[in-house]
């Protein structure tokens, strides 16, 4: 008896299983696959967007008008912008270029944010809050979703330009492919990264930073208020990097519309001489043209898009708490 006891009394702890437990029990991506955080993501660009189209249209006719000729610049503000739209073209002059919008921000989403949460995993590691890891991985979503968009969101400013020679998308898509060939679809590709990078590195970093003393000041609630947490922490994200990387979009408004309605056509798709052209005119004020409604687009679009995404991933959550 004394033998059989001893081997038995050995295999109790059975040390493998619990390593396998302890390996299993923490979710990997917030316990979904990464197709569900491409859905998650493809809903929450096209809620954001679509919403907030008015505003971009706004913001880009302030960019472009009196780019182009050796006239003096003209500056108008929001609301001027927005009367002269509406006496003009009426409401709908608001929406034009909205369908290449639809076409570009749901594939571009869905890669924004897939990429995002893979490399926040990954570079991560065991510190979950870590600001460095999460400004990286919003900086290698953004080079990746930019690949994606930069086409439809030269389609959509060309459409949305005061006198727009383009019947729609497929008639821009043709004439620009015919005219100018291809590249012309990524003039400002580089623009839109080197703007980007430094916009989503901002946004993330700001949107994780925000969310958690958001909860941290209120942890027994945090669970009610979740939706109200990531608006909360995403407008602040948002209207903060818009504010920053205003300059740079000018530049990339500039490159996307060039040529077209009298604006400035370049040699080249240098940054640096589109900026010095821009000064040249119109003084530094001039790459601050647009703050006003692009921090007006981003704050609340910003809200729009990590609410609509995180109640995305509540969604598809819901299974695993069974």
């Amino acid at each position: 008896m004394a033998t059989d006891a001893s081997p038995k009394f050995r295999t109790v702890p059975k040390s493998p299983e619990f390593h396998t437990e302890i390996s299993v029990s923490p979710p990997t991506h917030d316990g979904l696959e990464f197709w569900q955080f491409m859905i998650a993501g493809s809903i929450a660009g096209m809620v954001e967007h679509m919403a907030m189209f008015p505003v971009d249209t706004l913001k880009t006719r302030m960019q472009a008008i009196g780019a182009g000729g050796s006239f003096p610049v003209q500056h108008i503000g929001v609301r001027q912008a927005l009367g002269s739209i509406l006496k003009l073209e009426g409401p709908v002059g608001l929406y034009r270029g909205i369908g290449a919008m639809g076409l570009g921000a749901g594939p571009a989403h869905a890669v924004y944010f897939s990429v995002y949460e893979w490399c926040k995993e990954v570079l991560s590691g065991e510190n979950r809050n870590n600001s460095a890891a999460h400004a990286v991985s919003g900086v290698f979503a953004t080079v990746a979703s930019d690949a994606v968009i930069t086409p439809m969101d030269m389609v959509k400013q060309r459409l949305q330009l005061k006198s727009s020679p383009y019947k729609g998308v497929a008639d821009c898509v043709k004439r620009v492919l015919t005219e100018e060939g291809f590249a012309a679809f990524y003039a400002s590709y580089r623009t839109t990264v080197v703007m980007n990078a430094p916009f989503t590195a901002v946004h993330f970093a700001t949107y994780e930073a925000a969310k958690k003393g958001l909860v941290e000041i209120s942890p027994e609630s945090a669970e009610d208020e979740r939706l109200v947490v990531h608006a909360t922490a995403g407008a602040a994200a948002g209207a903060l990097a818009a504010a920053v990387t205003t300059p740079l979009d000018v530049v990339k408004t500039q490159l996307q519309c060039q040529g077209v309605c009298g604006c400035d056509r370049f040699s080249n798709c240098s940054i640096k001489d589109v900026i010095n052209s821009i000064v040249r005119k119109d003084g530094y004020h001039g790459l601050m043209r647009g703050w006003v409604p692009r921090m007006l687009f981003h704050a609340p679009a910003a809200a729009i898009c990590w609410s609509t995404y995180e109640a995305s991933k509540s969604f598809f959550q819901q299974p695993n708490k069974y």
